[in-house]
């Protein structure tokens, strides 16, 4: 018996094999989920499919969250083929690359509202999409970073998002929390993902981050995925609501000094 066996997981925001969404998929599927996949448009279709067919997955959908119809679509497609889901996991973030550097204050109006949509507002309305299915004791889990909560230059309005984002956590847990669902998120360390590579300045910050973390580590998707398996089975039973920093320690400093030579 496996951590996640008779479990229906749905992944949404696998791009490519670096993806840390795709690190999940593969803890998941070792620790014996069913998985379901949903991709963004065409593009990403014919990397995501080989991955998810991989994997023994038949549900491989399309899905643009910034529309409600395609989200209740998926979400009707889930209910036929898997009746009940007890795992949604949502690796979805999006800011134009333009405001990905410079001064936070340069962010265009447009430019906001659209992070604020895809990065945040996403994960709102898949849950309530999916609730009417979500089976008790299931677990809906998303994917933050540290520049919510300190400043990370040139992150700017992602930082603003994934602080909502955080918050969207703590009042989701509350919202599904009597059906006995449970809502987290895991604050990954830099990994070099196809949206990180968007962050100006993260070659740089990537390239350091091991001398300067407690672990002298980098993170990978295999180390998000372990702890994903942790908040997504029965192992986490009574955690919700949580915000869980899988980083190598970077978090609990307070001034990092990169250690001598």
């Amino acid at each position: 018996m496996t951590l996640l066996s008779g479990k229906n997981a749905l992944i949404f925001g696998v791009a490519n094999e670096r993806s840390i969404a795709w690190g999940i998929a593969k803890a998941f599927h070792a620790q014996g989920a069913t998985l379901g996949f949903s991709y963004a448009g065409e593009l990403l279709e014919r990397r995501v499919r080989p991955l998810a067919e991989s994997l023994g997955s038949t549900f491989i959908e399309p899905c643009d969250v910034a529309r409600d119809e395609d989200i209740q679509q998926v979400a009707d497609k889930a209910s036929a083929a898997f009746g009940q889901i007890d795992i949604l996991v949502h690796s979805i973030g999006y800011a134009k690359a333009e405001e990905l550097e410079g001064p936070y204050y340069r962010t265009s109006r447009d430019g906001f509202h659209l992070a604020m949509d895809i990065s945040v507002y996403s994960f709102t309305a898949l849950a309530g999409a999916f609730q009417p299915i979500l089976r008790p004791g299931g677990a809906l889990l998303t994917l933050t970073y540290y520049g919510a909560e300190k400043v990370a230059p040139n992150y700017n309005v992602m930082g603003v998002a994934k602080a909502a984002l955080e918050a969207s956590v703590r009042y989701l847990a509350y919202d599904l929390g009597p059906r006995g669902v449970r809502v987290n998120a895991i604050s990954a360390g830099p990994i070099r993902t196809l949206a990180a590579s968007g962050v100006s300045g993260f070659k740089d910050m990537y390239r350091h981050f091991h001398r300067l973390a407690p672990l002298q580590q980098n993170v990978t998707i295999d180390d998000i995925g372990g702890t994903a398996v942790y908040l997504c089975s029965d192992l986490s039973a009574r955690v919700t609501g949580e915000i869980i920093y899988v980083d190598s320690g970077y978090n609990i400093l307070g001034f990092p000094i990169p250690p001598c030579d």
